[in-house]
């Protein structure tokens, strides 16, 4: 069995739990470093040693690596993500850095003049605040291409921009109607905008459009999964996964061009849900049977409801810009509840998407009835985002032992939160958002995400957001809601065994003998800087289960 040395590191074991630590963290919170072991040995895909134990194994190594003085840690995970879109990106125009809609229309030009030959622009993702309230009028894509279809996903990928003629093939014009789970946004006088809001009406134009290639599919899933090898991720949540996407998963595991682990959460879909639950129990019995060691399908994904920027997410009490509305709920409450106990009872995991304190109260409800109608058993649901709770409904993530995932870039006053965000909340609820520290003092298992490509799927870079509650700016001084920001190693812990507990991976995490070799090389230490330096921390390498899926210098 081949041995493995790394030598001269720091090592973060990752051991001290989570915690609800407040404050910014920095040099003064390495305490006892200097007695702390600073070499590791792995054997066969597990640690093997740490320590003493581990340098005795360098005579019989087959490699040994000298760190000098890195950050040897458990590497990071990613509970929420959406790895295909974000390769998807990459193919299409590159209207992520566009700072105007006339650059976004530029671009957009500029990739039909390099693509005469494509038939529909699909692309994302653009930035909702550069136009009033978020909506894009279809003319200004007619601009740069009148003749055929363009649709654009924005940010949150909950809203869709397109031009006339994508409306025109999808057949849509000023006589449709909105839907309970879906809004065509339109002008003063009537007409169709361009802006889709939500299921229904992005849908409508998606539905249209040729559907992806397993070879496409198995492009984007080899660049988005390289990117997170590259940040020193090893694990993958991908939380929206159709059924038509599968088989490009499949491929791309069989040619080995995972770079991570990837397990996907199959949608499932409020309108024909029951016709879904064989095809998710076939679904995975397919994935489990091809037997590959970086991809599952044991998870299961409902969109509770949408975002508040779009003002969707629901609502226990109107939205203070708008108070005919309380948002969308995607699920009638009873639905979710029977869909939740026939998924359980197929033994899959449940993760739902809530965002508003009643998307939350209703995922936290529908999961407390499991254990009840099906029995006791090791179910570690996951409800991603929980942007607002209620103070009510705080304690019964721990009591429901329900896993809160955060995305912890979402946790500051940037322009989205200041434009669109806190105007949709008013000033009470805006200073209820993300309570992160309080659900880790709660007793509740934290996981990071990134919910990528909505933000940087960089773990080095969610980390000093959590930590000080802050723009890159630095602002605001103190921090935004400085009572939830929370120590650096509580951070780490929540990308690390954090994410691993979701994952049901007991056995990564953290570094112990017999504890698979999951391991990222950091140059620097983030307990030992500035927190806002953090992101310029440079990934040296990635390992999982001993094989080394990044190098900095390949």
């Amino acid at each position: 069995m081949p041995i493995t040395v790394f030598r001269h590191a720091t090592l973060w074991t990752g051991q001290t739990g989570q915690t609800g630590q407040t404050g910014p963290g920095g040099p003064a919170g390495l305490p006892g470093d200097a007695a702390r072991p600073t070499a590791l040995a792995v054997r066969d895909g597990r640690i093997a040693a740490l320590g003493a134990a581990a340098e005795a194994l360098t005579d019989a190594a087959d490699e040994v690596l000298d760190l000098g003085g890195g950050l040897l840690m458990p590497a990071f995970g990613d509970g929420h993500c959406h790895p295909d879109q974000g390769g998807f990106e990459s193919l299409g125009p590159r209207i992520r850095p566009c700072r105007s809609v006339a650059e976004i229309v530029a671009e957009v030009r500029r990739y039909a003049d390099e693509h005469p030959d494509g038939d529909w622009i699909l692309g994302g993702s653009y930035d909702s605040t550069l136009a009033p309230d978020g909506l894009f009028d279809a003319r200004w894509l007619d601009e740069a291409v009148p003749d055929r279809p363009v649709a654009l996903r924005a940010w949150d990928y909950h809203t869709l921009w397109c031009n006339t003629e994508a409306m025109r093939r999808a057949g849509l014009d000023d006589s449709v109607q909105d839907s309970a789970r879906g809004r065509f946004a339109r002008r003063p006088d009537g007409t169709l905008l361009g802006t889709m809001v939500e299921w229904d009406a992005v849908d409508a134009v998606l539905d249209a459009a040729p559907a992806r290639t397993t070879e496409e599919r198995v492009r984007a899933l080899t660049v988005a999964t390289r990117t997170y090898a590259a940040a020193g991720v090893t694990w993958i949540q991908d939380a929206w996964v159709e059924h038509d996407a599968v088989d490009g998963y499949l491929e791309a595991a069989r040619r080995g061009a995972l770079a991570t682990r990837v397990n996907l959460a199959l949608r499932a879909d409020p309108s024909r849900w029951r016709g879904q639950l064989a095809e998710f129990a076939a679904d995975r019995d397919r994935v489990e049977a091809a037997g590959h060691p970086r991809l599952t399908a044991r998870t299961v994904k409902f969109f509770v409801d949408g975002i508040i920027e779009n003002r969707t997410a629901a609502l226990l009490a109107p939205y203070a810009d708008d108070p005919c509305t309380r948002g969308m709920p995607v699920w009638p409450a009873a639905d979710l509840r029977e869909a939740l106990v026939e998924v359980d009872r197929l033994g899959m995991q449940a993760h739902l998407h809530a965002i508003g304190d009643a998307g939350t109260r209703t995922a936290l409800d529908a999961l407390a009835q499991l254990t009840e109608v099906n029995g006791p058993r090791d179910r570690r649901p996951v409800i991603a985002h929980v942007q607002l709770v209620d103070p009510a409904d705080l304690p019964r993530f721990a009591e429901l032992g329900v896993i809160p995932n955060v995305e912890p870039l979402w946790l500051q006053a940037d322009p989205v939160m200041r434009d669109l965000t806190m105007p949709r909340l008013g000033a009470d609820r805006s200073d209820r958002q993300y309570p992160m520290a309080s659900l880790l003092r709660s007793g509740a298992r934290v996981s990071f995400g990134s919910d990528w490509p909505v933000t940087d799927h960089r773990p080095l870079a969610g980390l000093p957001v959590a930590v000080t509650r802050q723009t890159p700016q630095r602002e605001p001084r103190g921090g935004w809601l400085p009572e939830e920001r929370i120590g650096m190693e509580a951070a780490l812990g929540c990308y690390t065994s954090g994410v691993a507990h979701q994952a049901m991976a007991d056995d990564r995490g953290v570094l112990a003998p017999g504890q698979v070799a999951d391991l990222v090389w950091l140059d620097r230490d983030p307990r030992a800087c500035d927190p806002h330096e953090v992101p310029d921390i440079a990934v040296l390498g990635t390992w999982l289960a001993g094989e080394r899926t990044h190098a900095a210098d390949s």
